[in-house]
């Protein structure tokens, strides 16, 4: 059995020529290495978003849901952001 798969795709013609210059550049060897590498990145992208998601998010999602009264109202989240940009103190 093979290891890999044909495939006939459609580009717009931008990201067409975005591919046929990293292999014109030598960057790469093939149209397919390209194509394969831009997948490499967005399966990487998608486990970092998994992870954090998982590590991060519901952690404190459980936290919330298990005492409410840790939760910050929308509007004081926002407050402490928009200092936290502007250098400003967050007051917590």
């Amino acid at each position: 059995m093979r290891a890999t798969q044909s495939l006939s795709i459609t580009l717009p013609h931008e990201m067409a020529q975005m591919v046929k210059s990293k292999v014109a550049s030598g960057e790469y060897a093939s149209e397919s290495e390209v194509i394969r590498d831009g997948l490499r990145v967005l399966a990487a992208r998608d486990q970092a978003v998994d992870n954090w998601l998982r590590e991060e998010v519901l952690p404190v999602y459980d936290e919330i849901s298990a005492d409410p009264s840790k939760a910050v109202p929308a509007e004081e989240a926002w407050a402490r952001i928009e200092a936290h940009i502007s250098g400003g103190k967050t007051g917590a």
